[in-house]
């Protein structure tokens, strides 16, 4: 068994600018490569870097380049790290996939700050992937939870049940 980790961009992936006087964050290497080398996997997997926007910048042709991508991965275990405002949405737009079992993630904070959530989300999702039927969720807060019944708390941020 071999894990796909796609790279989209979003909160998990953002970095600081490498120009001086930068306040804006760029969208970096993936944060996955850098939690998976301080965990020592026994699994096989690779990563692949295919957009790197804030989520609110993808559009309906970045969530058909990450559809094509999935359907011709030769894995059916995949994890795709997104920005969280609309996760939810490239995960409808995934629905159609019924032989995989794709798990999306980020974070509400980018992995480079030391209280980012980026790592736990990530490893529920390698968790998820591994033993969930076919199917496309989302991970976040705790939670492994089937695309259509999921929402997000306006107030807290927290992605619940619906």
């Amino acid at each position: 068994m071999k894990i796909l980790f796609i790279q989209t961009g979003g909160t998990i992936d953002k970095d600081y600018p490498k120009t001086k006087n930068g306040w804006a964050f760029e969208i970096n290497e993936p944060a996955v490569k850098r939690i998976l080398k301080k965990v020592n996997c026994s699994f096989n997997y690779s990563v692949i870097s295919l957009i790197k926007k804030d989520s609110l910048e993808i559009n309906d042709e970045d969530r058909s380049l990450i559809l094509s991508k999935c359907k011709e991965a030769k894995e059916n275990k995949i994890i795709i790290t997104h920005g969280t405002d609309t996760m939810n949405i490239t995960a409808e737009f995934l629905k159609e996939i019924k032989n995989k079992t794709i798990i999306i993630t980020g974070a509400m904070r980018p992995e480079r700050f030391s209280n980012s959530d980026a790592a736990i989300n990530i490893g529920v999702a390698i968790g998820a992937v591994q033993s969930l039927s076919k199917g496309i969720y989302i991970a976040m807060n705790g939670l492994v939870i089937p695309h259509h019944k999921i929402e997000r708390n306006k107030d807290t941020g927290q992605f619940i049940y619906k």
